[in-house]
């Protein structure tokens, strides 16, 4: 069974991928969030979240929304 430390580095490469499909930059990440739900991160700030993998559901909910990304697929 995956531990913690797995499991982050799944999602954080989920939503890599995700933004490297949409050829989305953190900046770009930064003005849709904002645009979207009011969300104001720096694109620092998401840079360093996404490395980490330490985020929440909601997060990440949000992002995938906000790129338009419907569907992950998590094999």
């Amino acid at each position: 069974m995956a531990d913690d430390k797995e499991w982050q580095d799944r999602v954080k490469g989920l939503l890599k991928a995700e933004l490297a499909k949409r050829n989305i930059n953190y900046k770009q990440l930064s003005e849709l969030l904002e645009q979207h739900y009011g969300i104001k991160e720096s694109s620092q700030n998401l840079s360093n979240k996404i490395a980490r993998g330490k985020f929440s559901a909601v997060f990440l909910a949000q992002v995938c929304k906000a790129i338009g990304c419907n569907e992950l697929k998590l094999n």
